[in-house]
């Protein structure tokens, strides 16, 4: 009889990625696959086997179409009159970290695990970060 093998230990790396001049959605894809583990040939769905990624230059990303001026992002607080909507323009320049946060967020599963995997993704609007110490490793996406 054949067993499944499940990897219940997987070492994770840490994974630098320079968003400069990259489209939005293809960049979140990509790391949403990364942060899955989906990338490593040990990946196993219920367990956190995905590395963590470390996103730099994140003021500099890039969205295709009209994008620019039509994409509005909105939630709700769960009050009366409490739906809020910003732009991407007024998000881009009040916090660039949170689009790429809430793309990959969003390409990721809603399960408990995607709470742990979302832990590991960590934005920055330009050059410097402070996961120096880890030594990522830069990879072009």
């Amino acid at each position: 009889m054949k067993k499944t093998k499940f990897f219940n230990h997987v070492p994770q790396k840490w994974i630098l990625v320079d968003a400069k001049d990259q489209v939005l959605g293809r960049l979140a894809t990509r790391i949403a696959r990364i942060l899955q583990g989906k990338h490593k040939a040990t990946f196993t769905p219920n367990f956190l086997c995905g590395d963590k990624v470390v996103v730099i230059n994140a003021s500099q990303i890039k969205v295709t179409g009209n994008k620019v001026d039509d994409k509005v992002y909105d939630w709700y607080s769960g009050y009366h009159s409490g739906r809020h909507e910003i732009t991407y323009k007024q998000l881009l320049a009040k916090n660039p970290g949170k689009i790429i946060y809430v793309a990959v967020k969003g390409m990721l599963p809603r399960t408990l695990l995607a709470k742990r995997m979302i832990r590991g993704l960590k934005v920055y609007p330009g050059e410097k970060h402070e996961q120096a110490a880890q030594k990522p490793e830069k990879v072009v996406l």
